[in-house]
């Protein structure tokens, strides 16, 4: 699956922790998505939840990107990564 991302943001609160957006295209899909980054203080885990970030398009597609976030741990850290990385940039 090739994506392209179009822009990202994280921030960091202590009441929050680490919450972040990135919004990315899919090669061949209509419409592109954005997804939500949430990791608390003490947490280990991430948790994202995952959206059309302008308008809907097909179940199917954000189905397709949903199992492939799922079952790809690179496209995943990705992801994450340039979310942190616009953190720190914001901080420098």
């Amino acid at each position: 699956m090739q994506i392209t991302i179009q822009q990202a943001d994280m921030s960091f609160t202590r009441e929050e922790g680490y919450v972040g957006h990135v919004e990315f295209s899919v090669e061949g899909h209509p419409a592109p998505y954005e997804i939500t980054l949430q990791k608390s203080r003490k947490g280990k885990e991430w948790n994202y939840a995952l959206n059309y970030s302008k308008e809907s398009g097909p179940e199917e597609n954000i189905m397709d990107v949903e199992e492939e976030i799922e079952e790809n741990d690179e496209l995943f850290d990705l992801l994450v990564k340039t979310a942190l990385d616009k953190l720190e940039q914001a901080e420098d």
